[in-house]
Protein backbone atom coordinates (compact mmCIF):
# COMPACT_ATOMS: atom_id res chain seq x y z
CA UNK A 1 0.00 0.00 0.00
CA UNK A 2 1.37 3.41 -1.00
CA UNK A 3 1.37 6.02 1.77
CA UNK A 4 -0.55 9.19 0.94
CA UNK A 5 0.66 12.75 1.52
CA UNK A 6 -1.19 16.03 2.02
CA UNK A 7 -0.27 19.66 2.61
CA UNK A 8 -0.41 21.15 6.13
CA UNK A 9 -3.76 22.80 6.88
CA UNK A 10 -4.38 26.54 7.01
CA UNK A 11 -5.11 26.16 10.74
CA UNK A 12 -1.72 24.51 11.30
CA UNK A 13 0.04 27.45 9.65
CA UNK A 14 -1.99 29.97 11.66
CA UNK A 15 -1.06 28.24 14.89
CA UNK A 16 2.64 28.53 14.11
CA UNK A 17 2.60 32.04 12.64
CA UNK A 18 0.89 33.46 15.73
CA UNK A 19 3.81 32.34 17.91
CA UNK A 20 6.35 34.74 16.39
CA UNK A 21 6.55 38.54 16.12
CA UNK A 22 8.57 38.09 12.91
CA UNK A 23 9.04 35.00 10.77
CA UNK A 24 10.00 33.58 7.39
CA UNK A 25 8.04 30.54 6.25
CA UNK A 26 9.60 28.26 3.64
CA UNK A 27 7.37 25.98 1.56
CA UNK A 28 8.02 23.12 -0.81
CA UNK A 29 7.59 24.23 -4.43
CA UNK A 30 4.08 25.51 -5.15
CA UNK A 31 4.19 23.40 -8.34
CA UNK A 32 4.45 20.23 -6.24
CA UNK A 33 2.21 20.92 -3.25
CA UNK A 34 -0.58 23.14 -1.93
CA UNK A 35 1.55 24.04 1.11
CA UNK A 36 2.46 27.52 -0.12
CA UNK A 37 -1.19 28.24 -0.93
CA UNK A 38 -2.22 27.19 2.58
CA UNK A 39 0.48 29.37 4.11
CA UNK A 40 -0.69 32.33 2.02
CA UNK A 41 -4.31 31.95 3.14
CA UNK A 42 -3.16 31.64 6.77
CA UNK A 43 -1.07 34.80 6.64
CA UNK A 44 -3.89 36.75 4.99
CA UNK A 45 -6.17 35.72 7.85
CA UNK A 46 -3.69 37.20 10.35
CA UNK A 47 -3.41 40.87 9.30
CA UNK A 48 -1.25 41.72 12.33
CA UNK A 49 1.39 39.11 11.55
CA UNK A 50 4.77 40.31 10.33
CA UNK A 51 6.26 37.58 8.22
CA UNK A 52 7.45 36.58 4.77
CA UNK A 53 6.36 33.54 2.79
CA UNK A 54 8.98 31.93 0.57
CA UNK A 55 8.04 29.60 -2.27
CA UNK A 56 11.30 27.65 -2.45
CA UNK A 57 10.56 26.21 -5.91
CA UNK A 58 12.46 23.22 -4.52
CA UNK A 59 12.06 20.27 -2.16
CA UNK A 60 13.81 18.33 0.58
CA UNK A 61 17.24 19.74 1.46
CA UNK A 62 16.97 22.08 -1.50
CA UNK A 63 14.74 23.97 0.94
CA UNK A 64 17.22 23.20 3.71
CA UNK A 65 19.96 25.06 1.86
CA UNK A 66 17.84 28.20 1.86
CA UNK A 67 16.72 27.79 5.47
CA UNK A 68 20.29 27.47 6.74
CA UNK A 69 21.40 30.51 4.75
CA UNK A 70 18.52 32.52 6.25
CA UNK A 71 19.35 31.27 9.75
CA UNK A 72 22.96 32.40 9.39
CA UNK A 73 21.79 35.83 8.24
CA UNK A 74 19.44 36.03 11.22
CA UNK A 75 22.32 35.20 13.57
CA UNK A 76 24.13 38.19 12.07
CA UNK A 77 21.09 40.30 13.06
CA UNK A 78 20.11 41.09 9.49
CA UNK A 79 16.60 42.46 9.06
CA UNK A 80 13.60 40.49 7.84
CA UNK A 81 13.59 42.53 4.64
CA UNK A 82 17.30 41.98 4.00
CA UNK A 83 17.09 38.22 4.56
CA UNK A 84 14.03 37.92 2.34
CA UNK A 85 15.68 39.81 -0.52
CA UNK A 86 18.84 37.70 -0.37
CA UNK A 87 16.96 34.40 -0.12
CA UNK A 88 14.78 35.25 -3.14
CA UNK A 89 17.99 35.86 -5.09
CA UNK A 90 19.32 32.44 -4.04
CA UNK A 91 16.27 30.44 -5.14
CA UNK A 92 17.33 30.26 -8.83
CA UNK A 93 20.77 29.10 -7.67
CA UNK A 94 19.41 26.02 -5.87
CA UNK A 95 20.29 22.73 -7.56
CA UNK A 96 18.67 19.41 -6.67
CA UNK A 97 18.80 16.09 -8.52
CA UNK A 98 18.04 12.55 -7.40
CA UNK A 99 18.56 9.02 -8.65
CA UNK A 100 15.38 6.93 -8.35
CA UNK A 101 16.11 3.24 -7.82
CA UNK A 102 12.74 1.95 -9.04
CA UNK A 103 9.83 3.41 -10.99
CA UNK A 104 7.33 1.45 -8.86
CA UNK A 105 6.56 4.26 -6.41
CA UNK A 106 6.29 6.95 -9.07
CA UNK A 107 3.94 4.63 -10.94
CA UNK A 108 1.76 3.94 -7.89
CA UNK A 109 1.62 7.67 -7.17
CA UNK A 110 0.42 8.45 -10.70
CA UNK A 111 3.65 10.17 -11.77
CA UNK A 112 4.73 7.52 -14.27
CA UNK A 113 2.56 5.88 -16.94
CA UNK A 114 2.00 2.13 -17.01
CA UNK A 115 3.97 1.74 -20.24
CA UNK A 116 6.91 3.76 -18.89
CA UNK A 117 6.82 1.62 -15.75
CA UNK A 118 6.84 -1.69 -17.63
CA UNK A 119 9.56 -0.67 -20.07
CA UNK A 120 11.65 0.96 -17.37
CA UNK A 121 11.42 -2.08 -15.13
CA UNK A 122 12.41 -4.47 -17.95
CA UNK A 123 15.38 -2.35 -18.98
CA UNK A 124 16.36 -1.53 -15.39
CA UNK A 125 16.21 2.19 -16.13
CA UNK A 126 17.04 4.47 -13.21
CA UNK A 127 15.92 8.01 -13.96
CA UNK A 128 17.81 11.02 -12.64
CA UNK A 129 15.12 13.47 -11.51
CA UNK A 130 15.94 17.17 -11.30
CA UNK A 131 14.07 20.09 -9.84
CA UNK A 132 13.69 22.60 -12.65
CA UNK A 133 14.07 26.34 -12.10
CA UNK A 134 10.29 26.79 -12.37
CA UNK A 135 9.76 24.43 -9.43
CA UNK A 136 8.58 21.43 -11.42
CA UNK A 137 10.21 18.00 -11.67
CA UNK A 138 11.74 16.61 -14.83
CA UNK A 139 13.77 13.63 -15.98
CA UNK A 140 17.29 14.89 -16.49
CA UNK A 141 18.68 11.60 -17.71
CA UNK A 142 17.73 7.92 -17.92
CA UNK A 143 20.46 5.55 -16.83
CA UNK A 144 20.27 1.89 -17.86
CA UNK A 145 22.35 -0.68 -16.07
CA UNK A 146 23.83 -0.77 -12.60
CA UNK A 147 23.03 1.56 -9.74
CA UNK A 148 26.73 2.42 -9.44
CA UNK A 149 26.58 3.77 -12.98
CA UNK A 150 23.77 6.14 -11.99
CA UNK A 151 25.65 7.35 -8.92
CA UNK A 152 28.79 7.97 -10.96
CA UNK A 153 26.78 9.95 -13.49
CA UNK A 154 25.68 12.33 -10.73
CA UNK A 155 29.31 12.68 -9.66
CA UNK A 156 30.35 13.42 -13.25
CA UNK A 157 27.74 16.16 -13.52
CA UNK A 158 28.89 17.62 -10.21
CA UNK A 159 32.50 17.61 -11.38
CA UNK A 160 31.61 19.34 -14.64
CA UNK A 161 29.97 22.18 -12.70
CA UNK A 162 32.44 22.38 -9.80
CA UNK A 163 33.74 25.83 -10.75
CA UNK A 164 30.26 27.30 -10.38
CA UNK A 165 29.31 25.47 -7.16
CA UNK A 166 29.29 27.30 -3.83
CA UNK A 167 31.64 25.22 -1.63
CA UNK A 168 30.10 26.48 1.62
CA UNK A 169 27.48 23.73 1.91
CA UNK A 170 26.45 20.61 -0.01
CA UNK A 171 23.86 18.00 0.94
CA UNK A 172 23.75 14.31 0.12
CA UNK A 173 20.19 13.26 0.93
CA UNK A 174 18.88 9.70 0.72
CA UNK A 175 16.16 7.23 1.66
CA UNK A 176 17.59 4.18 3.42
CA UNK A 177 20.88 3.82 1.53
CA UNK A 178 23.61 5.09 3.89
CA UNK A 179 26.34 3.11 2.09
CA UNK A 180 25.64 4.97 -1.15
CA UNK A 181 25.62 8.26 0.74
CA UNK A 182 29.03 7.46 2.22
CA UNK A 183 30.33 6.63 -1.27
CA UNK A 184 29.07 9.89 -2.75
CA UNK A 185 30.57 11.91 0.10
CA UNK A 186 33.95 10.27 -0.34
CA UNK A 187 33.95 10.98 -4.06
CA UNK A 188 32.61 14.53 -3.71
CA UNK A 189 35.46 15.34 -1.33
CA UNK A 190 37.90 14.27 -4.05
CA UNK A 191 36.28 16.53 -6.62
CA UNK A 192 36.42 19.75 -4.57
CA UNK A 193 36.93 21.06 -1.06
CA UNK A 194 33.50 21.40 0.56
CA UNK A 195 33.41 23.22 3.88
CA UNK A 196 30.15 21.64 5.10
CA UNK A 197 29.19 18.31 3.55
CA UNK A 198 25.97 17.08 5.18
CA UNK A 199 24.38 13.65 4.92
CA UNK A 200 20.65 13.61 5.67
CA UNK A 201 17.74 11.22 5.30
CA UNK A 202 14.85 12.47 3.18
CA UNK A 203 11.54 13.10 4.89
CA UNK A 204 8.43 10.98 4.60
CA UNK A 205 6.99 12.92 1.65
CA UNK A 206 9.98 12.32 -0.61
CA UNK A 207 10.27 8.74 0.61
CA UNK A 208 6.64 7.90 -0.13
CA UNK A 209 6.75 9.31 -3.67
CA UNK A 210 10.23 8.15 -4.67
CA UNK A 211 10.70 4.97 -2.65
CA UNK A 212 13.72 3.52 -0.87
CA UNK A 213 17.25 3.92 -2.21
CA UNK A 214 16.55 7.35 -3.65
CA UNK A 215 19.63 9.55 -3.32
CA UNK A 216 20.53 13.05 -4.43
CA UNK A 217 23.15 15.78 -4.38
CA UNK A 218 21.93 19.29 -3.56
CA UNK A 219 23.89 22.53 -3.61
CA UNK A 220 23.84 26.25 -4.36
CA UNK A 221 25.55 27.84 -7.33
CA UNK A 222 27.80 30.82 -6.80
Amino acid sequence: MLPKTSAPSVAAYCEVFQQYPEFISFSISSKLSASFQSATIAKESLPQSNGTLIDSLSLSTGIGLLVLEAAEMAQRNESLESITKKILALIPKTNASFVIDTLDYLHLGGRCSSMEHVVGSLLKIRPVIEVKKDGTLGVKEKVSGSRKKALNLMLENFSKNKNSIDPHRVFVTHTACPEDAAYLCEELSKIMKIRNLHVTEAGSTIASHCGPKTIGILYLSK
